[in-house]
């Protein structure tokens, strides 16, 4: 079992070295540049180079994906090809994303991207609050905890 992370924007890579760390799993970070990770053996960070191709990052961490993977990103297609995969996926807010949820958080986000194309809605996202980590953590463990009696 790995956690890969969709690296480029992640704000929760600490934590998930942290709960990575306590089970004693590999992390492969998954990134479109180069950034600074901890040198520790089981932490990998793989720089995908795009050359022309938007989804290059994201095509390498599905091209990875398994049922024995957990996957942190908060591209919610990016989540979609995951599932399909058979992972377990996490946003780094908490959520947690299923077979039964993700077809709405699909819709939702074609419907919110339509809305800030008309200009009906502006702005992004909000905020990361410190309980959003918390959450993340939370679920984070429970996932791995479930995948690994599973796997038993």
């Amino acid at each position: 079992m790995r956690i890969l992370v969709d690296a480029d924007s992640c704000p929760v890579k600490d934590e998930v070295y942290r709960v990575a760390k306590r089970y004693e799993l590999d992390v492969v970070l998954v990134s479109e540049r180069w950034q600074r990770v901890p040198s520790e053996p089981w932490i990998e960070l793989v720089v995908v180079k795009n050359e022309g191709k938007l989804d290059a990052a994201d095509d390498r961490i599905v091209q990875e994906a398994s049922p024995v993977e957990i996957v942190v990103t908060e591209d919610i297609l990016l989540a979609d090809r995951c599932l399909q995969a058979g992972a377990s996926v996490l946003s780094p807010r908490g959520r947690v994303f299923t077979e039964e949820t993700i077809g709405e958080a699909v819709a939702t986000r074609a419907l919110m991207a339509g809305l800030r194309e008309s200009g009906e809605i502006t702005g992004g996202p909000a905020q990361f609050e410190k309980r959003d980590r918390s959450k993340f953590l939370q679920r984070l463990d429970e996932i791995v905890q479930k995948a690994g009696r599973s796997i038993d």
